[in-house]
């Protein structure tokens, strides 16, 4: 590569670890959050290729993704703990769109000359924390007592209404089981195929964490296992079972660093480490989900998507490996059918959110990072990275590629874009006849306590209600109950006509 025909402040990752750690006893030797992510770091430097203490000491900015932990400024103490004080930390507000989201930025500083060398990174303790408290402990949150509140990078959204939330669509597993029935009525497919289809798609990323050492499990699934439900795989909201769901319980941590060319250079990185940011976007669709046009689709998603591919100068056809938001198998779908990422490409370059582990908003670091091994060890090929929060809400896309891009990164946002496109009001009090549009049953030992739905009415405002009936319900694990129609009444019930 010609260095010399680059723009010096052209960035570079120059970066990226991962590290797990995974206890079987002594739980309460666990090392705490930060000090997983200092280890992250440590490592990252390592990954350079040169001395790390000259990485180190070179950081600029520092940035951590918020995450289930009390730190005011975990970026501040491990910067101050790895030798870089005068680095300006920031932390994230909650979302997995934020690692992309903070990377990209990141590029876009040190494209601007605003920076020379930064770090991303974060990292949760779920697992220990929580063996931990069963044992009768407290894990420890270890800072400063001096130290102040960080800075904040992004945004706090509110992504769903007390109307939603009282009716039960309470929690991502319950609103993207209901999103799976929608995806599956769009594509046309009776519930036992697409129950089928969507479980062989989660093996083909099982065999990814399987021989992944960073994956968190790494038991190898059929899918015939994934979709059942057992005592190991119990159902969660039909018709997800527990692995179809993403695993908080994991101690991981992750990190990527950002530099120039410039900079890459007067460290004597080499050049076999140097993976290019090509392109980035970012949008949130909806923010709440009982107001979007639809439920098989995301006009985020969508819009952010392409305009990535096309930032970069390629087509879709183009990107040889992704790694797509995994946290549920619906968001997967409707990705692929939104970008039309070509049959038979490998959707994960971790093995997911299930398999992989799910460390809250920070899984993306982890996305990225096994994307840049990839791309290391596949010179001249591009890969994609989607990042997903809330509800299919927020997104952000990254592509890289061990080539010099086509034009100076920018990172791009296409909000106008996707503002422009169709919503659609709620009855907050139905009272009448609608037609179901997706639908959720949330399990309750050895079967479905009730079921939730939502239902286009006529004058084409979408309802939420509950169907209490035993035997509806049970019907509705083998039969497609999309398209029949229901009457719903002011008190959140409804009951499929006959």
């Amino acid at each position: 590569m010609n260095t010399q025909a680059l723009d010096p402040n052209t960035p570079v990752i120059i970066g990226v670890a991962q590290v797990k750690q995974q206890l079987t006893e002594n739980y309460e030797q666990a090392k705490e959050q930060v000090e997983l992510m200092e280890e992250a770091v440590r490592a990252a430097a390592d990954d350079c290729r040169v001395d790390a203490a000259d990485v180190l000491s070179s950081i600029d900015r520092i940035g951590v993704v918020g995450g289930l932990w009390g730190y005011k400024d975990p970026g501040r103490q491990v910067a101050d703990a790895v030798g870089s004080p005068q680095a300006k930390s920031v932390l994230t507000y909650f979302g997995g769109n934020m690692p992309q989201a903070l990377v990209a930025s990141y590029c876009a500083a040190v494209q601007a000359g605003e920076c020379d060398l930064a770090i991303a990174l974060g990292g949760e303790t779920v697992y220990s924390r929580r063996k931990i408290k069963a044992n009768g402990g407290e894990a420890p949150c270890t800072q400063p007592d001096d130290i102040a509140d960080a800075e904040r990078f992004g945004s706090d959204l509110s992504m769903s209404s007390e109307h939603e939330r009282n009716l039960g669509l309470d929690r991502p597993p319950v609103v993207y089981a209901m999103f799976e029935t929608a995806v599956r009525a769009e594509a046309g497919r009776p519930v036992d195929e697409h129950l089928e289809t969507i479980s062989e798609m989660w093996e083909d990323f099982n065999k990814v964490a399987v021989a992944n050492p960073n994956a968190w499990v790494r038991k190898p699934m059929t899918a015939e296992e994934i979709r059942t439900a057992a005592p190991t795989n119990r159902m969660i909201n039909w018709p997800y079972t527990k692995s179809m769901n993403a695993n908080p319980q994991v101690d991981q941590a992750a990190a990527v660093i950002v530099c120039s060319v410039k900079k890459a250079a007067e460290l004597g990185v080499p050049q076999s480490q140097w993976v290019f940011p090509h392109s980035a976007t970012q949008a949130h669709g909806t923010l709440l989900f009982s107001e979007r046009d639809n439920y098989h689709g995301s006009p985020a998603i969508r819009i952010a998507g392409n305009k990535a591919v096309e930032q970069a100068g390629v087509t879709i056809d183009d990107i040889a490996h992704f790694d797509l938001y995994s946290c549920f198998p619906s968001v997967v779908q409707i990705t692929v059918n939104e970008l039309g990422i070509p049959d038979g490409r490998q959707l994960t370059s971790t093995g997911g959110l299930p398999f992989f582990g799910g460390p809250l908003n920070n899984y993306v670091m982890h996305g990225i990072a096994s994307l840049v091994e990839i791309l290391r060890a596949n010179p001249g090929d591009l890969g994609m990275v989607h990042a997903n929060g809330g509800y299919t809400t927020k997104q952000a896309f990254g592509v890289y590629g061990t080539a010099a891009p086509l034009k100076p990164f920018e990172m791009v946002d296409v909000q106008a874009d996707v503002d422009a496109t169709p919503s659609r009001g709620v009855d907050t009090a139905p009272d009448g006849e609608g037609t179901i549009e997706a639908y959720v049953l949330p399990w309750d030992g050895d079967g479905p306590s009730h079921a939730i739905i939502t239902a286009i009415m006529s004058d084409g405002r979408r309802a939420i209600a509950q169907i209490a009936d035993a035997d509806t319900c049970t019907a509705m694990l083998s039969e497609e109950f999309v398209g029949r129609p229901v009457t719903l009444t002011p008190d959140g019930k409804a009951k499929v006509n006959a």
